[in-house]
């Protein structure tokens, strides 16, 4: 159920996929259109798939200030053809549901950063907010210190800085330290992280750089409500990070080597990181809310109570639509959120997550990374 190295299309056996899908902890339903995406790309490579799973990606090429484009109304009805972005989401669900995740495959999120992540596209000012259920976070931006000034930094945003936090985290806590070794260059730690690394003004070198000096200016606040107590943790989650902002004066740019957490910072994640399948993130990675949804389902499935969760469009907005804004704000979310959780559904099967009148029902399923693998 794969393809070989010359990306020749092989027999596929659909209902074994399903069934193996099931066995894996997959709904009946979720399995059977998963299922049935994947037949049709090996069946009919490059044709139009006839389900509206086929709009699981674009052909963009993945860049590190790219922000989630709000659909246009009814896009997620419209049916394409499988592009290709899409067929390396679907051959990356295989791979995952082929091969358990090892040791390198897991990754981890801050607890928080499951329920509420950071802004999604570009922010106005110095501030953003965001408040969901029992969790909240308050970033403010910085400013880093370039030899002769302070320079003004944004606020982070988009899928980079998600995906920098979440390698920063998983070596950190691999380590049991929090400092983390990024590297010689910023084009070594990019290649890390999966991305293409380009120069040039618009390349992707000098947007990444932006991102990552936004995400080590910041200051955080992660508020959190337990069974027992409310927990605050204020501060800047990376202490330290020394770089030039650019090679003026003859001064070549350099990359720090190490970042270090603060250690009120470790000492939370320590205790409240969530395991991430690697492999899902980096495909979910050309979508800011893709990886948001894909990293709250893993967190919060599992540790569904009862039988069900009924989330209704105005509670989902609130946790993750705050940037959709206007008269169709409302609608224009409710297409982009269907759209990644197809996205993330071709990744992570076992979320039994489905839309229904008013909103979407969740019901507990197996984590992307099984329990049993918690440990080390």
């Amino acid at each position: 159920m794969s393809t070989n190295s010359n990306d020749t299309a092989l027999p596929f056996d659909e209902a074994a996929y399903r069934d193996i899908l099931i066995k894996g902890g997959a709904s009946y339903e979720v399995a059977t259109d998963v299922a049935r995406l994947y037949a049709q790309q090996h069946s009919q490579k490059g044709s139009p798939a006839q389900s509206n799973l086929a709009l699981v990606g674009s052909d963009e090429e993945k860049k590190p200030d790219d922000a989630d484009s709000p659909a246009l109304p009814g896009k997620a009805k419209k049916i394409k053809p499988l592009s290709k972005r899409g067929h390396q989401l679907i051959n990356t669900g295989l791979l995952i549901a082929e091969n358990p995740p090892t040791d390198k495959d897991k990754t981890y999120m801050h607890s928080i950063m499951c329920q509420i992540g950071l802004p999604r596209s570009k922010v106005d000012g110095t501030e953003f907010e965001r408040t969901s259920g029992n969790a909240g976070i308050y970033i403010h931006a910085g400013k880093i210190w370039d030899g002769k000034k302070f320079v003004q930094q944004p606020i982070p945003y988009g899928p980079m800085p998600r995906l920098v936090m979440a390698y920063l985290n998983t070596q950190a806590l691999r380590t049991k330290s929090p400092i983390i070794d990024v590297g010689d260059s910023s084009s070594q730690f990019m290649k890390q992280l999966g991305y293409k690394v380009t120069g040039g003004k618009n390349g992707t070198i000098p947007s990444f750089r932006r991102q990552v000096m936004a995400l080590s200016a910041c200051s955080m606040t992660l508020g959190f409500t337990t069974a027992n107590s409310a927990i605050t943790y204020d501060g800047k989650p990376i202490a330290k990070f020394e770089a030039w902002l650019s090679d003026s004066d003859g001064q070549k740019a350099l990359w720090p080597g190490e970042i270090t957490f603060s250690q009120e910072y470790f000492t939370t994640l320590c205790d409240h990181a969530v395991p991430l399948d690697l492999r899902a993130l980096n495909e979910l990675s050309g979508s800011a809310l893709a990886m948001d949804t894909y990293a709250m389902l893993a967190d919060r499935l599992h540790r569904i109570n009862g039988s069900h969760l009924f989330l209704r469009w105005a509670n989902l907005r609130a946790q993750f639509g705050q940037e959709y804004k206007g008269k169709d704000g409302a609608k224009t979310f409710k297409d982009s959120f269907l759209l990644a959780l197809k996205k993330v559904q071709a990744v992570y099967p076992q979320a039994d997550v489905k839309h229904v009148r008013g909103g979407v029902l969740m019901k507990a399923s197996p984590p992307p990374i099984p329990p049993k693998q918690l440990k080390g």
